[in-house]
């Protein structure tokens, strides 16, 4: 069967390298897991090497003419393809309740909305891994204190511990990117709930960033903090200086009564 024409619009650069797509796939250790899902298997370079770990496999592609092609030449392939969108899917219709990982070579043009997906479903999820644009992936594992850390940076650190793995080149994907590429992973923290309001947090979060050059006492200005508060020298520190847990302690602070009326 001819291969699949990569199209533009869903942001397909397909896999060629096989040794990659190997050590991708080894990543998986199945510690708390035995159920995984690769989000757009394409070709199924990446999926089998999947196969090979005799683990229920689960696979979401969007792409019509993927699906016909992993049908047509991995007929042999135990696992559920499922077409669609997987930002849309109710996962949980899909896998259930059960433990499972997420795997894949993300498509770039909605690659931050899968990171976010998996964060909605972190309960489930305690391993995530693969393949991202080097700039997202060099965002998603940034320590505070790095211009590249942000919100995808502290959002994705609250849950999971993050690690960049390493870089891989334009020529190993076909079509070839215009950028350089990267492997991560994000192993879910024993301890991921937190410990205080998370709604209040994300808002903080989010403010503090969409003015990121400011400092917290001006980001912040919405929230009408009290005046003792606002004297506090951790408001003359612009967003990216604070760690996860620096905007819980944040959090707490705020939510503690510290809001003037």
């Amino acid at each position: 069967m001819k291969p699949v024409r990569a199209k533009k619009k869903l942001g397909q650069h397909f896999l060629k390298d096989h040794t990659i797509a190997e050590k991708i796939a080894d990543l998986l250790t199945f510690k708390d897991y035995e159920t995984v899902l690769e989000i757009g298997p394409g070709m199924g370079v990446l999926t089998q090497f999947l196969v090979s770990k005799k683990k229920k496999l689960h696979l979401i592609e969007i792409d019509r003419e993927s699906v016909t092609y992993l049908k047509n030449t991995y007929s042999e392939i135990e696992a559920i393809l499922t077409e669609g969108d997987f930002l849309r899917l109710d996962l949980q219709k899909i896998i259930g309740k059960k433990p499972y990982a997420i795997i894949g070579n993300f498509p770039y043009n909605i690659s931050t909305q899968i990171v976010f997906k998996t964060l909605e479903n972190r309960e489930q999820i305690p391993f995530f891994a693969g393949m991202f644009q080097k700039e997202v992936a060099e965002r998603i594992c940034e320590s505070a204190g790095s211009k590249k850390y942000g919100i995808l940076s502290v959002f994705t650190q609250l849950f999971y511990t993050t690690t960049y793995l390493f870089t891989v080149p334009p020529e190993v994907f076909n079509p070839p990117p215009k950028v350089n590429s990267a492997v991560i992973q994000m192993v879910r923290k024993e301890d991921f709930s937190l410990d205080c309001d998370e709604s209040l947090l994300f808002k903080i979060i989010k403010l503090s960033f969409q003015q990121r050059r400011k400092t917290l006492r001006n980001s912040l200005k919405t929230l009408n903090l009290s005046d003792l508060l606002r004297e506090d020298v951790i408001f003359d520190l612009r967003p990216e200086k604070l760690s996860g847990v620096d905007f819980i302690q944040l959090t707490k602070r705020i939510g503690h009564g510290n809001i003037s009326n």
